[in-house]
């Protein structure tokens, strides 16, 4: 809601004698009720309080300009209207929204002002009823002001689809959402987000999708509905168009948290192209937007390890089993090492994950065998075969290398 504003130009009086004159009004009886509804003039009495009290607000004294009129002895019903719609101005203008209402209320139900007095104060009664979270009230008394002024106005409909937002009456969003768009001039982003909004609260996901389709060309440099676009498709389960809209969004800048881009890494990895999402990844925890975390410098890896790169993925499998001293995380990293070739460089790894726990010990121990073996040292190879076997999980493994182990070392002149 905007503010209230000033309230200079929609109070100017003509003053002539000792009465207020309205503004005229049209003849022709068969248009609106706002041309229909005939002028009259404030009485002789209030009318010397109207002007002082308008003074006193042009002259910038607002409390004294309600005080003049709180001391008006109005006489007629009109007289009594028009001051209860000066004051619901005022105290509108003081930030005093409930005395505001109250007056502006009294200004409405007598439905006696000119025509355009009324109008803009069914409006204003309207707008302050809404900023007040009457929305039910607030509803009603636009839809006075549409049938009063024959006005259909897309800034009206925004604020009445509004109200029934707050109150989750979704299919009149829907109705009223359209309806403004109907009318408006431009495309009108609110009542776009209002009809999304409706949709995505009735689970009409598709729905919703289907309207974000719309906005995101209209309004291309709003990075939120490009990020909202591409968490709908993933809700919908249209991954493809997520991992686009996503990869849209980051060349365009617009992913800017350290969860949009781990979701564009993860996407990009799901689709065959690990490595990207993996330098996209390292790039943002490089500069600190993504934290080192042990959970993070994990995801890492396993980004650089689908794609194929064991040395980054090695060295990253290495950082994150620092972070946690996680014994899976080092036998992780000697694995890839070994994998690389680098017996030498694992051997240390594999003894880390022994030192920092293991479920299974014997994974590890297992893996010691198999890099002293390929070192060719066959004593330690051996040793760390026969502590394997008695794991239950590599006991078939290691038992079944032991007599290899055994054979290699006798063909060496190796003692065991």
């Amino acid at each position: 809601m905007q503010k209230v504003n000033k309230l200079a130009a929609a109070m100017l009086l003509t003053l002539s004698g000792s009465a207020v004159l309205m503004a005229p009004i049209a003849q022709a009886a068969e248009k609106c009720p706002i041309d229909q509804r005939q002028a009259k003039a404030v009485g002789q009495t209030a009318a010397k309080k109207v002007q002082r009290s308008f003074e006193a607000y042009q002259d910038g004294n607002l409390d004294e300009a309600i005080a003049v009129l709180l001391e008006a002895n109005a006489r007629n019903d009109f007289d009594k209207a028009y001051i209860a719609r000066m004051l619901g101005n005022f105290y509108a203008e003081k930030g005093q929204m409930g005395t505001s209402i109250k007056y502006l209320k009294q200004a409405v139900e007598a439905d006696i002002l000119g025509g355009t007095d009324h109008s803009a104060t069914l409006k204003l009664y309207a707008d302050l009823l809404l900023q007040e979270k009457k929305f039910k009230e607030a509803i009603t008394y636009y839809n006075k002001w549409m049938d009063f002024s024959c006005k259909q106005d897309p800034v009206v409909y925004r604020r009445i689809g509004i109200a029934y937002t707050e109150l989750k009456d979704y299919q009149n969003v829907l109705k009223t959402a359209d309806k403004g768009l109907s009318l408006a001039e431009t495309p009108d982003k609110n009542l776009y987000q209002l009809k999304f909004q409706a949709y995505f609260n009735l689970k009409q996901y598709k729905k919703a999708v289907g309207v974000l389709e719309t906005m995101v060309p209209l309004f291309q440099d709003d990075k939120r509905l490009w990020v909202q676009l591409a968490q709908l498709y993933l809700l919908t389960e249209n991954f493809d168009k997520a991992t686009v809209t996503y990869d849209l969004a980051y060349q365009n800048g617009f992913l800017e948290t350290a969860d949009n881009i781990t979701r564009l890494s993860q996407l990009l990895a799901s689709k065959g192209s690990a490595y990207r999402g993996a330098v996209i990844f390292e790039k943002h925890m490089k500069q600190g937007l993504i934290e080192k975390s042990e959970k993070n410098l994990s995801m890492l890896a396993g980004f650089f390890h689908n794609a194929k790169e064991l040395k980054k993925a090695a060295a990253y499998y290495g950082q994150a089993a620092a972070a946690g001293n996680d014994g899976k995380l080092y036998l992780k990293q000697g694995r890839l090492l070994a994998l690389d070739q680098q017996f030498k460089e694992a051997i240390p790894v594999f003894k880390q994950a022994l030192d920092a726990g293991l479920e299974n010990p014997g994974e590890a121990q297992f893996e010691l065998a198999l890099a002293y073996l390929n070192l060719k040292d066959y004593k330690s190879a051996y040793r760390r075969a026969e502590l394997a076997s008695k794991d239950s999980k590599t006991a078939r493994s290691a038992t079944s290398y032991l007599s290899y182990i055994k054979e290699k070392a006798r063909i060496h002149n190796v003692s065991l």
